[in-house]
């Protein structure tokens, strides 16, 4: 196929309407590279406020786009004039077009969000959009001048400068507080991890050449080679309360580097002219995560969504069990199922909620949008929201298909052969909490008892600090993920920590107060008492003793409105997506050690 074939087909319509969703999608794409470009001036300047805001606004860019390239054609085409074929020259054109173009696999799924915005889910056809790409993202180079990574070679100029140049190419215009210090740290630790290694032939160490920023950290991404062994790691870089710049950590652990990929984090900002070449070379580190996952993390969530389903699409194809309402304890709000093959749950929402429940569809859809829009801190997972989704009828069992049609009958449809529904969420699979506990306690294993109890905690001190309130925190709102990390899940009830006002209870002002089943004083829509949390969360004796352990402070009026103040001052909170014991702060008396957070 020669780049000329697009205007060798007959309609000039059609070639009109593929150059305009192109045009549509690099406009998209230069804003996004924009806005990720800006990071590097938020982290040298300190400027954790708009690096958040910028970072939220981003989320939005791809639907504005998408919606002005639908308004575009709707008002340029009558409907009329788009008939089957026109549209099956429309993709053939773009395929064309894509010829050398930098951003194929992103440039498929915004031609198919496009074109299923303007034909109705009935009528397009796989004929119509991208099902499978079609143009390939093998070896596609950069044109900018910077490459996709950079090489160092320790053999030849010494690892100690090799090290140095490897964090000094990215320029960054800040001084660092003590940068051989720093790099001695990371030679030690690598000592530790790997010990003596002898150096085969191809010894190298390979960097990806744009930093990656989230919060107040900007993150070295690179990988050790050495013979048939590849060594992935991940350097910090953090700011002092004086604004000087320090290496924080080396991670060297594959476990933790996927934590920090998680989908339990806000995107990364990272500029990439070619954001495959970026997923190639993430994927050689971590090679069990999917590349929809991958793309996510990088801000494409999008695209990540489309290579998601693609790949649910494939899993259906080849397996054969049935969809099963999953285990733990029916929800007021959601109903849940699952493929047990496939490591996610379905999520819908119901048509009505019982008693106390006193909120509707619409507003549990706004808090599910807040989540997706704000830094969930490595501890609520992310959501993956579709429409109009068919399934096989055969795959679900007639007890699920009813509960379904009872709970939430205005999102499901039976068509033929297929069960369609309207919206959903669908989430990464794990452990609810209470389960968890419950099984700990069956087996006797009070490590891990107390390993949830610590992790549940820290899970709420960390939505604290992102000023989120949890609303219902009991244990089965809350997942254990494989890596053993607690993570929130259930959004209908979550508030923003300003919004709340936490409150003591009063004394009792006589006997007949103190035995009233119902407040004696008065409680606004706000008003949160952390006292009575010890009632709910903790009836259980063991469970209460580590509780009372790690986190007596979140039963206090005081520790929550601490935070509240802070949050409103302005202060944005350290949370750190890995141990904080692997810190260099704690390998040794360092000057000015406190950061501005990772």
């Amino acid at each position: 196929m020669q780049p000329d074939f697009p205007k060798l087909l007959s309609s000039q319509i059609a070639f009109d309407i593929a150059r305009t969703i192109l045009d549509g999608f690099d406009k998209h794409y230069r804003l996004f590279r924009q806005v990720s470009q800006q990071a590097k001036g938020f982290f040298e300047s300190s400027d954790w406020l708009n690096a958040q805001r910028t970072a939220r606004e981003r989320i939005a860019y791809y639907d504005k786009r998408v919606q002005e390239c639908v308004q575009i054609l709707e008002d340029e085409y009558a409907e009329e004039d788009l008939s089957d074929e026109v549209w099956r020259e429309v993709k053939l054109h773009y395929i064309g077009l894509l010829i050398n173009h930098k951003q194929p696999e992103l440039a498929e799924i915004f031609f198919n969000s496009v074109c299923c915005s303007i034909l109705h889910r009935t009528y397009f056809h796989n004929d119509f959009i991208f099902v499978r790409p079609a143009v390939s993202t093998e070896y596609i180079e950069p044109v900018e001048g910077l490459p996709t990574y950079r090489v160092y070679y320790p053999a030849r100029e010494g690892m100690h400068h090799a090290w140095k140049r490897v964090i000094t190419n990215f320029q960054l215009k800040s001084e660092f507080v003590d940068l051989d210090r720093d790099i001695a740290y990371v030679e030690g630790r690598m000592e530790q991890a790997f010990g003596h290694v002898e150096r085969e032939a191809n010894y190298q160490i390979q960097v990806l050449a744009s930093l990656f920023y989230r919060n107040k950290g900007a993150y070295i991404v690179g990988k050790g080679i050495n013979g048939n062994r590849i060594y992935p790691f991940v350097i910090p870089i953090l700011q002092n309360r004086k604004g000087k710049l320090l290496l924080d950590t080396v991670i060297f652990d594959p476990a933790l580097i996927t934590v920090l990929f998680s989908f339990t984090r806000a995107y990364f900002m990272v500029d990439m002219e070619v954001p495959s070449a970026y997923v190639h070379f993430l994927r050689s580190m971590m090679p069990y995560k999917p590349r929809s996952e991958i793309y996510t993390i990088l801000g494409l969530q999008k695209l990540g969504k489309g290579l998601f389903y693609r790949d649910f699409l494939h899993h259906l194809h080849h397996s054969s069990d049935r969809f099963q309402a999953s285990p733990g304890i029916r929800g007021l709000v959601m109903v849940v199922f699952e493929l047990p093959s496939f490591p996610y749950v379905f999520k819908l929402i119901k048509d009505s909620f019982p008693p106390p429940k006193e909120t509707t569809p619409a507003l549990v859809a706004e808090k599910y949008l807040l989540v997706k829009n704000h830094d969930r801190v490595g501890r609520m997972a992310d959501t993956l929201e579709f429409s109009h989704v068919a399934f096989p009828r055969s795959r679900f069992s007639e007890d699920l298909l009813a509960e379904l049609k009872q709970v939430a009958p205005s999102l499901v449809e039976e068509e033929d052969d297929q069960i369609v529904i309207r919206h959903l969420y669908i989430e990464r699979r794990m452990v609810p909490l209470n389960i968890w506990l419950t099984k700990a306690e069956q087996r006797g294993d009070e490590e891990a008892l107390e390993h949830g109890i610590k992790e549940y905690g820290n899970a709420i001190k960390d939505l604290v600090g992102a000023n989120i309130f949890p609303g219902d925190m009991l244990y089965k709102n809350f997942g254990v993920t494989k890596h053993g990390r607690v993570v929130f899940y259930d959004y209908d009830e979550i508030e923003y920590i300003t919004d709340c006002n936490f409150r003591a209870i009063p004394a009792p002002r006589n006997e007949e107060d103190e035995m009233a089943a119902e407040p004696w004083y008065p409680v606004g829509k706000h008003d949160v008492f952390p006292e009575q949390f010890e009632t709910f969360l903790l009836g259980n004796p063991n469970v209460r003793k580590y509780f009372l352990k790690h986190h007596a402070d979140l039963l206090t009026p005081e520790f929550w409105e601490n935070r509240k103040q802070r949050i409103m001052q302005g202060y944005i909170e350290d949370v750190f997506p890995y141990p904080q014991e692997m810190r260099f702060c704690f390998q040794g008396v360092m000057a000015d050690p406190s950061p501005r957070a990772a």
